[in-house]
C-alpha cells in the first residue's frame, strides 16, 4: 500500500474497533514508527521524550483496566453527552457511533497487542506556557500515527489513561520527572476503507487577518 502525502495526511483516522486484536505486531515494525516519529520538530531542538513501549500481555491487561475505568467515567459524567452527541441530524448519527466505539476500545484496551506512550522528561511543570511543553512531544507522537498508517497499523489517539496517570507511571516504572502524554493502541487493522472525515466548511473556520 502506497499513499500519497495527502492520502496519509487525511485518511490517518482513529482506529478503535477495527484492531486487529489477535494478529502480533513485530517490535522491528514499531521502531521504525518511532524512527520516524522523533525526527518531529521539538522545542529548542531539545529532544527530552522517552518512548514506551508496552507489549507485555500482564501489564497491557492492568493499563487496559484503568483505561476501562476512565471510559467508564467519561461516559457516565455530564460532559460527555455534550461531546458525543450533536442536535446537528447530519452529524448525530456520526456522533453515536464514536460514542460506541469508545466504549469498544475502552472494554479492549489491553487487549491490543502494543500499547505507545510518549513522554516527555520535565523535573516540573511550568505554570504557564504548557503548549510550549508538550509542543516537543505531540507532533513527535502525531509523527508515530502517519508511519504506523504507512506500514498497514492502525492506531487510537487517546488520553483518558490520564486519569490513572499515577497507576500507571508506578506500574511501568516511570520516574518522576517522565510525563506521560497521549496513549496509543497500536494494531493491525481489519479491511481498508479509511477516507478523509466529514468537516466543517473551510469557510467557516478560516479567518484571514482578522477574526
Amino acid at each position: 500500500m502506497t499513499l500519497t502525502p495527502d492520502e496519509l495526511l487525511t485518511t490517518t483516522r482513529t482506529v478503535r474497533k477495527r484492531l486487529d486484536l489477535d494478529k502480533p505486531v513485530p517490535i522491528e515494525l514499531v521502531r521504525e514508527c518511532i524512527e520516524v516519529a522523533v525526527q518531529a520538530p521539538s522545542g529548542s531542538n531539545r529532544q527530552t521524550w522517552h518512548w514506551m513501549v508496552v507489549t507485555d500481555a500482564d501489564k497491557r491487561a492492568a493499563i487496559g483496566e484503568y483505561y476501562r475505568l476512565a471510559v467508564e467515567q467519561y461516559l457516565a459524567g455530564p460532559g460527555a453527552a455534550g461531546k458525543l452527541h450533536s442536535d446537528d441530524p447530519d452529524r448525530a448519527p456520526v456522533q453515536r457511533r464514536v460514542g460506541d466505539s469508545v466504549a469498544y476500545l475502552g472494554e479492549r484496551m489491553g487487549q491490543v497487542p502494543v500499547l505507545v506512550i510518549p513522554c516527555l522528561q520535565v523535573s516540573k511543570l511550568p505554570a504557564g506556557n504548557q503548549s510550549g511543553t508538550w509542543g516537543s512531544i505531540l507532533p513527535a507522537a502525531w509523527s508515530y500515527c502517519l508511519a504506523a498508517r504507512a506500514r498497514g497499523l492502525g492506531t487510537a489517539w487517546t488520553t483518558l489513561h490520564m486519569v490513572y496517570e499515577k497507576e500507571i507511571q508506578e506500574l511501568l516504572g516511570l520516574p518522576e520527572e517522565i510525563r506521560q502524554s497521549v496513549l496509543l493502541p497500536t494494531a493491525y487493522y481489519t479491511g481498508d476503507t479509511f477516507k478523509p472525515a466529514p468537516r466543517q466548511s473551510l469557510d467557516d473556520v478560516i479567518h484571514i487577518d482578522t477574526f
